[in-house]
């Protein structure tokens, strides 16, 4: 991989950590938020949720050292609507993931044909965002629905 390939997928790989960190404070926001019957099983799955995003993060960081850069002490965007009805809280996190997919995605058109290890990492990346994000459209789904949830 050439020093301007290099450079590129560690600020692709830095975009992701943000993105990441930015997930964990979300999710452990959105779990201080949660009210009613269904409060403990919610409140476990966005723990662990924010879990997930702290390994992801520490990941990306890694790669970001191993390719010769500098982790990013910065955080994504942590904009919320205020809205802390469950399905308000999945909408945002829905959304969230939607951005974090994304990044991944780019990570792999940089990756691809120049670094095994990154499209390796940024594949299975994608495969755990898709799982994840059709787990939160599966939760939107009024019980009963089978059809994608669509904002």
């Amino acid at each position: 991989m050439d020093d301007a390939k290099k450079k590129t997928a560690i600020d692709a790989l830095n975009r992701i950590m943000e993105l990441e960190l930015a997930g964990v404070v979300k999710y452990t926001h959105y779990a201080l938020m949660v009210y009613g019957y269904n409060r403990i099983p919610i409140v476990s799955w966005l723990k662990g949720n924010a879990d997930e995003s702290l390994a992801h993060a520490h990941k990306a960081g890694e790669l970001v050292t191993l390719l010769g850069g500098h982790p990013s002490l910065k955080i994504g965007p942590l904009l919320e609507t205020e809205q802390h009805d469950i399905g308000d809280i999945l909408r945002e996190s829905l959304d969230h993931e939607k951005t974090a997919l994304a990044a991944y995605y780019d990570l792999l058109r940089i990756a691809e044909g120049h670094s095994v290890l990154l499209e390796e990492y940024a594949r299975e990346m994608i495969v755990a965002e898709e799982l994840h994000q059709d787990e939160v459209n599966k939760m939107l789904r009024r019980p009963g629905e089978t059809a994608v949830f669509t904002a």
